[in-house]
């Protein structure tokens, strides 16, 4: 396949849907019940119009951003996604690297089916993503695994303290894990790029993939009959145990799934060091607001770095996060897709195609530098 002829983000998408089974495609790409969120996740933009200034001499220009003590290429990185290597063969291998070789910081999914060890070895400074229960000695076991792996930047995601109410993977025969059966069997056997090239490869040279971060134990296969993969409840997690994690993590803490103003300001008391404003890409609380909507309110009820996630698939659309006060953008699902259609490679050629909107858009935006894109730059063109 010649990435050549993907020229922009969402190019990705048409051509994983054609290589992925449907159960796994329709686990990366769906979300929860009538996809209300994640379809104004992706209208928000069409809200906020650009006002560019001109005559600025923008020929030394830098995305360069600095968050949390580090310094990277682009104000974006690689937001955490759950069984990456199911689409992609070491997909979190492939994002992680291509992520670090950018410049750019990508983010591990506690959900993920590759041991953080050997994701941290391949790729020193990324990120990791715990879904953590309420219980402190299993929270305790899972940070020190986290830290011994090498992780310094832990982000806590805290949107779900029950299951979404997923629809469209019972529609599409997908499980955690994966039950065996003809329909799924068909699935596989109808796309065979994927079935030997990702699966088949997997399970020749690493056996079969398990659920292996989501705690300091060894998770469920992603391939059982009868084996349940453990949902320990988390609807009990609550601020007493961030405080009880600040405690115990001495490297920068996130907190992403915000977004309530009072969140962010309770988050900031609690001695985090920054927060993702999240709706979990529309896969939690179907109707949530969208990220971008409530992002002036976060960013005007504290003090911290806040970063965002959701829906992003443009070089103008960063920009207009940063123009709203983010900090720092996160983008999910496309990378996914590059990754499941050309591995490292695949995910090299998107982020490049992302730094090049951006870098465009911030010359005729009159910008040089990020720290210059502010809310002049931007309109409303719907009351709110």
């Amino acid at each position: 396949m010649k990435l050549s002829s993907f020229l922009a983000l969402k190019d990705f998408e048409a051509a994983a849907r054609r290589k992925l089974p449907r159960p796994v495609f329709g686990y990366v790409s769906g979300a929860a019940e009538d996809n209300i969120s994640l379809t104004a996740n992706v209208d928000s933009f069409s809200d906020l119009d650009l006002v560019p200034q001109v005559l600025r001499d923008v020929s030394h220009r830098t995305q360069q951003t600095t968050l949390l003590g580090r310094t990277y290429t682009a104000p974006f990185g690689i937001a955490p996604m759950g069984l990456s290597a199911l689409s992609a063969y070491r997909g979190d291998i492939a994002q992680a690297v291509a992520a670090k070789e950018a410049g750019i910081p990508m983010v591990l999914s506690g959900s993920s089916l590759i041991p953080m060890e050997e994701v941290g070895a391949a790729a020193p400074g990324t990120w990791f993503q715990a879904y953590l229960p309420g219980e402190t000695v299993r929270i305790d076991a899972l940070l020190d695994r986290v830290h011994k792996a090498g992780f310094h930047e832990l982000v806590v995601t805290v949107d779900i303290p029950v299951g979404a109410n997923r629809e469209n993977n019972i529609r599409t025969g997908f499980s955690t894990p994966l039950r065996p059966s003809l329909r799924l069997a068909m699935d596989g056997l109808t796309h065979p790029r994927w079935l030997v090239g990702t699966f088949g490869r997997t399970l020749l040279h690493h056996g079969m993939p398990h659920f292996e971060n989501s705690f300091a134990e060894r998770g469920a296969p992603i391939l059982s009959a009868n084996v349940l993969r453990d949902f320990t409840a988390r609807d009990h997690f609550n601020w007493q145990h961030i405080r009880h994690i600040r405690q115990r993590w001495k490297g920068p803490l996130i907190i992403k799934g915000i977004l309530h103003p009072d969140d962010a300001r309770t988050a900031e008391e609690s001695g985090v060091d920054a927060i993702i404003v999240s709706n979990h890409g529309g896969r939690q609380l179907d109707g949530a607001i969208t990220p971008l909507r409530i992002l002036p309110e976060i960013v005007a009820a504290t003090t911290l770095p806040v970063m965002i996630d959701s829906g992003f698939r443009r070089g103008s659309h960063i920009l207009k996060a940063l123009a709203l006060g983010a900090a720092f953008v996160f983008v999910g699902r496309p990378f996914n897709y590059a990754a499941a259609l050309g591995a490292e490679v695949g995910v090299t050629h998107a982020i490049g195609l992302l730094m090049a909107e951006i870098d465009r858009d911030m010359a005729m935006l009159g910008a040089r530098t990020c720290g210059e894109i502010n809310h002049t730059h931007v309109r409303f063109r719907h009351k709110r």
